[in-house]
């Protein structure tokens, strides 16, 4: 275990790390860039007093599970997770939950489909990436926490005027229990992982839907190829929904496009313009 190197590895990675992304209030001033080390321990379910240590380089030989629980907290990427499992003199597993990391590939896979909307979601329907026309079509997920980002809560636990879910969609209660389908097979692929189990007990005790759907034991989520979004701008916007695997990260590109010659071509086509600015009409 290299005690200095891991010190100083742990507060690089801390420091580039804001509030926001970690999906933590941004409070009163801070004094120092990135997260603060109490909010750290929290997100990886330590005490302030070890992750202290850790950072101070006096610290005991950290188990799998604080190792675990710090690169989760931390956003490490596979080969920082690696680099920070041999600092430690662990060598290093299997990902212990699902990843959040998005090739730059598929980043730039999203920005040469103008004429798409498309996202990328992770096994806990999570949006970790869009580009600008989904961002006009659904909402600007950059404004949002991770925790607002995460689908699953949308559809389960959020009451919206405008109606049930994700963005008004239509087929809500499809995508609900496709969701729930895709998450309990996701518990499974991940049993120790503390975000699955949290998402799924907070689901669970929120929703009495999706508790019922729990409890039904179906994993063999059927996939929707046509959705409708009743958009607030453009009005009701019906799109193919293709659906691509990132197979080693356990991800999905999910891409929108609309039938050519439609009303939803011409919908899609004005929100690439508009963007996510708002058009409010004078009363």
């Amino acid at each position: 275990m290299d005690r200095q190197e891991l010190a100083a590895f742990l507060r690089s990675r801390r420091e580039r790390i804001t509030p926001a992304e970690a999906g933590l209030p941004a409070g009163q001033r801070r004094r120092t860039p990135g997260l603060r080390r109490e909010e750290v321990a929290q997100l990886a379910f330590i005490s302030t007093e070890y992750y202290t240590r850790l950072e101070q380089a006096r610290a005991p030989h950290p188990s799998r599970d604080v190792l675990a629980g710090v690169a989760r907290a931390l956003r490490l990427s596979d080969a920082e997770r690696d680099h920070f499992h041999h600092l430690a003199g662990v060598p290093p597993g299997p990902p212990p939950g699902p990843s959040r990391e998005v090739r730059q590939s598929i980043l730039r896979l999203l920005d040469r489909l103008p004429q798409a909307a498309a996202i990328v979601i992770s096994a806990t329907y999570e949006v970790i990436a869009w580009n600008d026309l989904a961002a006009a079509l659904l909402e600007d997920f950059s404004a949002l926490s991770r925790r607002e980002r995460n689908f699953a809560r949308r559809v389960f636990l959020e009451s919206r005027p405008q109606g049930r879910g994700v963005y008004s969609l239509l087929d809500a209660t499809a995508f609900a229990r496709n969701t729930a389908q895709d998450l309990r097979a996701t518990a499974a692929r991940y049993p120790d992982d503390p975000e699955v189990a949290a998402l799924v007990a907070e689901l669970r005790s929120g929703s009495a839907e999706f508790a019922r759907l729990w409890a039904s034991h179906d994993v063999s989520a059927a996939p929707s190829l046509c959705k409708t979004f009743q958009h607030p701008l453009v009005g009701p916007v019906t799109v193919n929904c293709d659906v691509l695997d990132i197979a080693d990260r356990d991800q999905r590109v999910v891409i929108y496009t609309a039938e050519p010659g439609t009303p939803s071509e011409e919908a899609l086509r004005l929100l690439s313009v508009v963007g996510t600015q708002r058009m409010d009409i004078p009363g």
